[in-house]
């Protein structure tokens, strides 16, 4: 398989990864290239961003975000599930090991969980997304 050129700040993102960490973000990358049709972005706080969408708050506040998308942390991956994981509970049932946030997926390792139940919600997700706010 060829390794996809990203950008210079994802690359240089990839060098600055601990050593141990880099071949899961590699494939996270991948997954989320494939997924999403995007390349990409490194976005505040250090979080991968794949695509985007339009909010705006029934306050007022609107802005940008990411359709999906990841970060780094310290013991854990936070995977970006933007549709939340109400709808998606027959894939969660066979996900594997892993705790959530409202909208955030958190494994300590890709081994935890069965990637082709992490690629079904994040397709599910963002075709989820892209039909909300294509509506608007």
């Amino acid at each position: 398989m060829i390794k996809p050129k990203w950008p210079a700040d994802i690359q240089q993102f990839l060098e600055e990864l601990p050593a141990e960490r880099a071949p899961e973000v590699e494939q996270l990358l991948a997954l989320m290239h494939n997924v999403t049709g995007e390349s990409p972005k490194l976005w505040r706080g250090g979080m991968i961003g794949f695509g985007t969408y339009h909010y705006k708050y029934d306050s007022g506040r609107e802005g940008e975000w990411f359709l999906t998308g990841f970060g780094v942390r310290k013991d854990t991956l936070s995977i970006y599930i933007t549709s939340g994981f109400d709808m998606h509970k027959a894939v969660m049932e066979s996900l594997g090991k892993y705790k959530t946030g409202k909208s955030c997926l958190y494994v300590k390792g890709l081994q935890d969980i069965d990637l082709t139940q992490l690629e079904t919600l994040i397709e599910n997700s963002v075709k989820h997304m892209k039909g909300i706010h294509s509506a608007q």
